[in-house]
């Protein structure tokens, strides 16, 4: 490899396919340094959650510019300690790479995914130094392709003005499929990785729609001149995380409409168009406009701020909503979506313990670090967060007399903050005051940094929205539609999944009559008054009138009990929202009045 004096330069290709390994070697110009600090990140930015990347370096090592081997002293976790005497070096070491996920790396016989994160070492304060990198694909897969957003050069070396670049550029290479679509001259590429059958035109279409939005919404001139929607499919998974000019998605395969197949809505196909919107939103909200503390972040350690909420809250809003205002979505359905968020808010009992806020503080311990307690104890800054931004859009309307919203608040954000300024705790209060005139520290006291609900339903009304609530219909009942008509009678206040025999108990949500019963997470469910029991037999019963508990025959840890259950009456938790004034909300949305 050739060594400039000016930069980094890596090569990356993979050592074997089979033990899922990758192999770097990275040559770094005279530093003028005996000792000379190499580190890997602790985690990735927009994944809050220390993963600790280089417990998956197996091996590494270190040769001179006359190529002789020199020391190589781990002095932490992630660091290590060369000794170059003040000269020029080459690391070379091995990644394992079998994580499959977005936040990693991955390596199969179809494709290998990584970011940079987990494979590029940084030199300590070297930061600034222009990186290059060299990626080649095993000579066994001539039909692989490479897939990132790095600026390329004709020789196939991909150029970042430095490593903070560098490691914000996912990389594909493998087997795939891709097409290509423009909007407002930026080009936008929607991959998906092995051979696949999807209808890509139904997707693009859609999606162009999407874009079109965001860039309307932020206006010119765009973050980016090129961008990837990069789709790693799989059998079960899902997942997605912002870059600054791609986004890394994991998705199942079977979600995804095929060619030829009716263009129906379901539910899978909205997720996945709605999942790009999110990510995409996030080029400008997050990748551009973020949290003072996240500007140049340490990632060798937990950054905290308790904005969070900001950045995933209002972005979890308009991932949706965009969807309906482009037309991909009825607006009915936006409001089943909506329904179906408030459903999942008011069945966590964990919102009346925790705000948002401290959601936000917490997130690498207890938002990232869920177990079975967390639906009692915690409060998802995504979910809130959205309905909070939901919330706030229509009281800006309505202080302002339609004046000001949610989009204007956004266009203000952009244009003092777009270019990694970095934004106060208090810079959505501050920015409703000098750029509207309203005070909306009051609601924000309540619902972000207290523990409050939102109150839709008084809201809504102004855009000609009801809401409703009903007890929950079925244990897997979702919410987000009225009912024909309510029949759920008593409480279980669990969630569950089949198993081989009975059910197997998920959560359970705190002073429910599953809790007073003595049902624990992990429990086998057998039998309900000594009948073997399914979903749908477990629905009947509590939907049948009785004037006795229930009999519970359980298994845990390997011993039988009996337990009995309480007559509790189901609480209404099964929200949904409705139209009562088509133009209203039509106007609300921008689709002018039908």
């Amino acid at each position: 490899m050739a060594l400039h004096s000016t930069g980094i330069e890596y090569t990356l290709s993979i050592d074997s396919i089979s033990q899922h390994v990758f192999l770097v070697t990275m040559s770094v110009p005279a530093l003028q340094q005996t000792h000379v600090e190499v580190t890997l990140p602790a985690w990735i930015p927009g994944s809050y959650m220390v993963r600790d990347f280089a417990r998956n370096i197996v091996s590494i090592e270190a040769v001179n510019s006359n190529n002789d081997a020199i020391d190589v002293t781990p002095t932490d976790k992630q660091t290590w300690q060369v000794e170059a005497a003040g000269d020029a070096f080459t690391l070379t070491y091995r990644v394992y790479a079998f994580d499959l996920s977005v936040r990693s790396a991955f390596i199969n016989d179809e494709y290998a995914f990584c970011n940079g994160t987990s494979v590029f070492l940084k030199v300590t304060g070297a930061e600034s130094l222009p990186c290059s990198v060299s990626i080649t694909v095993p000579e066994s897969q001539p039909d692989w392709v490479v897939e990132t957003a790095m600026q390329s050069k004709t020789d196939g070396t991909y150029l970042c003005t430095d490593y903070d670049e560098l490691i914000d550029h996912p990389i594909f290479m493998g087997v795939c499929t891709s097409e290509t679509f423009s909007v407002q001259g930026v080009e936008f590429v929607l991959l998906f990785s092995g051979k696949t059958r999807y209808d890509t035109n139904r997707m693009c279409a859609d999606l162009t729609k999407v874009c079109d939005h965001h860039l309307t919404l932020f206006g010119k001139p765009a973050p980016v001149k090129r961008y990837i929607f990069m789709t790693l499919i799989a059998d079960q998974g899902y997942g997605g995380l912002e870059h600054r000019s791609s986004t890394a998605l994991l998705y199942p395969r079977f979600e995804l409409p095929l060619a030829g197949e009716p263009a129906q809505l379901n539910d899978g196909y909205v997720n996945f168009i709605s999942l790009c919107s999110h990510e995409l939103f996030h080029t400008w909200h997050v990748k551009s406009i973020q949290p003072d503390v996240l500007v140049n972040a340490d990632l060798s350690q937990e950054v905290y701020t308790d904005q969070l909420w900001i950045y995933e809250g209002i972005t979890s809003f308009y991932d949706d909503v965009t969807l309906a205002r482009v037309g991909v979505i009825p607006p009915q359905h936006y409001l089943k979506i909506v329904g179906q968020n408030l459903t999942r808010l008011m069945r966590n009992t964990g919102r009346f313990k925790q705000s948002i806020a401290e959601s936000s503080f917490y997130a690498w311990t207890k938002f990232y670090k869920q177990d079975a307690s967390a639906i009692n104890n915690i409060v998802s800054y995504y979910n809130k967060g959205g309905l909070v931004a939901l919330g706030l859009d229509l009281l800006l309307r309505k202080r302002s007399e339609g004046t000001a919203n949610l989009d204007k608040l956004m266009q203000a954000l952009w244009q003092q903050y777009g270019h990694n300024k970095g934004t106060p705790a208090d810079v959505i209060a501050s920015l409703c005051l000098s750029e509207f005139n309203i005070d909306v520290s009051d609601y924000l006291q309540r619902v972000v940094y207290g523990t409050e609900d939102v109150d839709l339903a008084a809201l809504l009304t102004d855009i000609g929205v009801s809401v409703s609530d009903s007890p929950q219909q079925s244990v897997d009942d979702k919410g987000g539609e009225v009912p024909a008509k309510s029949t759920a009678r008593y409480a279980f206040g669990a969630t569950v999944k089949g198993a081989e025999l009975g059910l197997s108990i998920l959560t359970v949500q705190e002073g429910s009559a599953a809790c007073q019963a003595g049902l624990h997470v992990n429990d086998r469910l057998i039998a309900v008054d000594g009948y073997v029991v399914n979903t749908k037999l477990l629905d009947r019963m509590l939907a049948s009138e009785r004037e006795d508990a229930f009999s519970l025959n359980i298994v845990r840890d390997g011993r039988v009990l009996n337990l009995t259950m309480p007559l509790l009456e189901a609480p209404k938790q099964h929200m949904a929202l409705t139209i009562n004034n088509d133009d209203a909300f039509a106007n609300w949305l921008g689709l002018g009045a039908k």
